[in-house]
């Protein structure tokens, strides 16, 4: 069985649009919690030209089991780029107290 925890990178091209997505992922119970980190500059290629561009980045807390029907899709209809960044990391470990938390707050069928 895969691990049930994953974090979430997702990134964003200003501050309003990153609390946007947040706002959105933990009302829908899609993540327990999304830290916002400013001023991150991404360097990518994209349409055959070099860009960078300062984002911000959120970092999502939720379950591997909401991520393919419900929190991606949810990203990628709020989210203003045409193939962001929306990349799923387990979580290994943790704080069993906290992992529990995510859990709680996390929606449940």
């Amino acid at each position: 069985m895969p691990d049930p925890f994953i974090v979430v990178l997702i990134t964003a091209p200003t501050q309003q649009v990153g609390e946007n997505i947040a706002r959105l992922l933990v009302e829908r119970k899609l993540a327990a919690c999304v830290n916002i980190l400013p001023a991150v500059r991404s360097i990518y290629s994209w349409k055959d030209a070099i860009q960078s561009d300062e984002e911000v980045l959120l970092l999502v807390k939720s379950r591997a089991d909401l991520f393919a029907d419900r929190l991606l899709p949810a990203v990628k209809a709020a989210h203003p780029y045409e193939v962001p960044e929306i990349l799923a990391l387990p979580i290994l470990m943790g704080s069993p107290d906290y992992l529990d938390w995510i859990a709680a707050e996390t929606f449940t069928a």
